[in-house]
């Protein structure tokens, strides 16, 4: 659109003759009337001097640090790239992984901000146009268009990149155990844990992840009265560690018969994957016996010792492993599940401090905290970090992801307001 209005204006010949079938009888154009639907923030542009209008604070660009920052990573982007093409990162599959992960996490960074020193240039373009119409009102017309176009799709862009490189949780990539208890109310208790096992799994499905269950202990009357699950994917963690939490159910039970709505709990624990590079256990401080498995799974687990009852002495934490049916493969289970309730305890910790500081109000993400409550009676799921309903049947469908939505553009708003008063403090 500019470079053909650049070459009208430099060609009055021209203009007339590609013109002259859209023109009225009385020779000039008809007046540009703005759809209803459009806002016209810039009606009083034309009577503005160029020189004002071209320093006029009608965009915000992003800050020299914040620029300086995405031309690093862009550079970075650019050498993970050429890295791609070197025949020993190729012959190197573990290598090659690494490099491509890398990329991937810098990748939507880049093309944001490729996109957004576009637009910039675009929007140059279109100033220049504007100032070099003179007097031309068709061309000042045209200019104006396009730069209502360009500045709106840049704010977008302005704030993307600032959501983009806000600091990241660094579990966000990680796969998770997820554990799940029945609290307070019986048997009720342990169907509910069930209930949100089952809503789990949709969830998982739909987002292509796979999980299984490693550990449980069945409900005298269904469901779990403790069920831990080894879910992974797609950067799990990011969106599972907002199910953290007590979760509290209104209904009557199954087990009921005078019809009263009783109030039972589940407690919820996420907590992300890790390695010995992670954790570091003294086989000091591990005291672990062995017992026969029992139940189904033929001779080998009833008649050889394959369980494995592991006590973490300096925690008091205690797992016991009974799912494979060798006993090294129970004991390589049992410790990965240790490392990843040691790693989430120190994490908690972590996270706790760091929303103090903060202030937030998005929720401690602490096994304590009462997250959500979901009535039968009223159909309605209540989030209570967001204060915010949702019908019951999208949380029973396993449709989480508009809660999770919700709670981390929450967190990035929080993010976003924290950095905003740490640079006015500055």
């Amino acid at each position: 659109m500019i470079r053909i209005a650049l070459l009208l204006s430099t060609c009055p010949m021209l203009s007339q003759a590609l013109m002259s079938p859209l023109l009225p009888q009385h020779g000039s154009l008809p007046a540009f009337t703005f759809p209803r639907h459009m806002k016209r923030p810039y009606a009083s542009l034309p009577s503005q001097s160029a020189a004002a209008w071209s320093n006029s604070a009608l965009f915000m660009a992003l800050d020299d640090s914040m620029m300086s920052r995405l031309e690093n990573i862009r550079r970075s982007y650019m050498a993970l790239t050429e890295r791609l093409g070197d025949p020993d990162v190729i012959a190197d599959s573990t290598l090659l992984m690494k490099v491509m992960s890398d990329r991937s996490q810098s990748e939507e960074v880049v093309n944001t901000y490729e996109n957004y020193k576009q637009l910039l240039q675009e929007l140059e373009e279109a100033r220049g146009l504007f100032q070099d119409a003179g007097d031309d009102p068709e061309l000042k017309e045209m200019a104006r268009e396009e730069i209502k176009l360009i500045e709106p799709q840049l704010e977008d862009l302005e704030e993307q990149i600032k959501v983009l490189l806000l600091p990241k949780d660094p579990n966000d990539n990680r796969n998770i155990m997820l554990e799940i208890r029945a609290g307070t109310g019986g048997s009720e208790a342990s169907i509910f844990a069930g209930d949100l096992v089952d809503v789990y799994r949709k969830y998982i499905t739909s987002l292509g992840w796979q999980a299984s269950i490693i550990d449980f202990s069945p409900g005298d009357d269904g469901g779990y009265k403790n069920v831990v699950m080894e879910v992974k994917g797609d950067k799990v963690y990011s969106r599972m560690k907002w199910e953290a939490g007590v979760h509290r159910v209104q209904r009557v039970p199954a087990t009921e018969s005078q019809g009263r709505v009783h109030t039972s709990t589940a407690t919820v624990a996420v907590m992300p994957e890790c390695d010995e590079v992670d954790v570091k256990i003294d086989p000091k401080d591990i005291e672990m016996s062995t017992m026969r498995s029992g139940g189904a799974g033929g001779q080998n687990v009833n008649k050889v010792e394959t369980a494995v009852d592991l006590l973490h002495k300096p925690s008091g934490i205690r797992i016991k492993c009974t799912q494979e049916r060798s006993q090294l493969k129970n004991k390589e289970l049992a410790m990965k599940m240790l490392m990843s309730k040691l790693y989430d305890i120190e994490n908690e910790k972590r996270e706790m401090e760091e929303r103090a500081r903060r202030g937030s109000q998005v929720g401690t993400g602490g096994r304590s905290e009462k997250i959500r409550t979901y009535n039968w009676k009223d159909s309605r799921c209540s989030d209570h970090r967001l204060g915010q309903n949702y019908p019951l049947s999208q949380f029973l469908n396993g449709d989480l992801s508009s809660m999770h939505d919700e709670m981390i553009a929450k967190d990035q708003e929080e993010l976003l307001r924290a950095l905003s008063e740490e640079k006015a403090a500055v």
